[in-house]
């Protein structure tokens, strides 16, 4: 009976994600209802860990302004990221998200990340390329309050935590029952066949407007 308890306690810890807008620019909103710490866990910092695969990105230019205006906060790993590459030349990218609490429940965290597909190959028949976002890991840091030891274990995180103590805390996680296993990000691609075409308006555009430059630079001078 102990073991069932303990078990229904855990995974009373549920996390939701999605994806809102449509096309290459979305927004990751992550929401989270902690179980195994008490009734309130106002004490505590959250956060979601999640790896996010190579065919999207974080714009970390982005990231920071956000930051500054206090609507998010998260550390990427790695902290520098190439935003021009493709999908087949991109790394994976883990993500510590800074969860706020929701102010309708007291055990309830939500946070929002904007999060960017990259360019795919061109496909022969498909005019989406899939991309699949797993459920991210649950972590908190309670500083001033204790976690179930049944529910929450300790974890290696090199980030600090938000709560409300200025000293070093540490972080766990627990083994969440995610609503869904894994979110589907639809990344519009070009078809292969086109390939010839594109190429031959791409350097026909370029020709063009090198030939207008070249003719303002000849009838109105050197470019100030």
């Amino acid at each position: 009976c102990v073991t069932l308890d303990v078990q229904a306690a855990c995974w009373d810890t549920t996390v939701t994600q999605e994806l809102l807008q449509e096309g290459f620019h979305r927004d990751l909103l992550v929401r989270a209802e902690l179980g195994g710490v008490g009734e309130d866990a106002g004490g505590c910092a959250v956060a979601a860990r999640t790896r996010l695969p190579p065919g999207v990105y974080v714009d970390p230019y982005e990231l920071a302004l956000l930051q500054q205006q206090n609507l998010t906060k998260a550390v990427l790993t790695p902290d520098v990221i190439d935003v021009e590459a493709p999908e087949y030349l991109a790394t994976d990218l883990l993500v510590l998200l800074y969860m706020k609490p929701d102010p309708r429940c007291s055990r309830c965290f939500r946070a929002a990340l904007p999060v960017h597909g990259r360019y795919h190959r061109p496909a022969e028949e498909s005019k989406e390329a899939l991309v699949v976002l797993k459920s991210p890991e649950v972590l908190i840091c309670c500083c001033d309050s204790h976690v179930s030891a049944e529910c929450w274990k300790p974890v290696e995180v090199e980030a600090p935590c938000s709560g409300k103590t200025d000293g070093p805390c540490q972080w766990y996680s627990v083994t969440h029952k995610p609503v869904y296993e894994e979110t589907i990000l639809q990344v519009p691609v070009g078809f292969r066949q086109h390939s010839t075409l594109v190429c031959v308006v791409t350097l026909l555009a370029t020709v063009l407007c090198s030939s207008l430059i070249l003719a303002a630079v000849c009838r109105y001078g050197h470019l100030s």
